[in-house]
């Protein structure tokens, strides 16, 4: 499980991450300087300690190191959230109060996010009875382009037995 960044290497990683592609040391120094004064071997032992830690990879380029991003920065955040869900005690409890504390635009892309995951998911309500599972309420199967291999047996869905 990683650890939340501290101050310096998040900067140090938004660069990396931003510019997706291999970065030394003098590239993210020049960088940083613009908004802070900093050294150069402030930034080299943050650098390494990114890669201690396994956030980014490096190679040889000549006397310095071009270091790469490991993971990205969505993969990263996914990753803390989920550490902090799973030190929760009540894990129901943590996502109704962390729900609560969303935007709308937050809860816009939760949703988006979890018609990516769970496509099978429509965002209707539940099917009334009678409705087949699977097919959107009051919607009308064509059965002259329906491949009877796919239809769902006795409400079970393609992704049963799987």
């Amino acid at each position: 499980m990683p650890r939340q960044l501290g101050d310096l290497e998040d900067a140090v990683m938004t660069r990396v991450w931003q510019w997706n592609r291999p970065v030394t040391v003098r590239e993210v120094l020049e960088d940083l300087q613009q908004e802070r004064s900093i050294a150069y071997t402030t930034v080299m032992t943050v650098m390494d300690n990114l890669h201690q830690k396994g956030w980014v990879r490096r190679e040889v380029d000549g006397r310095a190191y071009r270091y790469t991003a490991v993971s990205t920065r969505a993969a990263y955040s996914a990753a803390l959230m989920n550490e902090a869900w799973s030190r929760s005690d009540n894990p129901a409890a943590a996502l109704v109060a962390f729900f609560g504390m969303m935007s709308a635009e937050q809860r816009e892309a939760l949703q988006d996010a979890m018609r990516i995951v769970q496509p099978d998911l429509s965002g209707t309500s539940e099917p009334q009875s009678g409705e087949p599972v699977g097919e959107p309420a009051g919607g009308a199967s064509d059965e002259a382009t329906e491949d009877p291999a796919e239809d769902p047996v006795d409400g079970a869905g393609p992704e049963a037995g799987r």
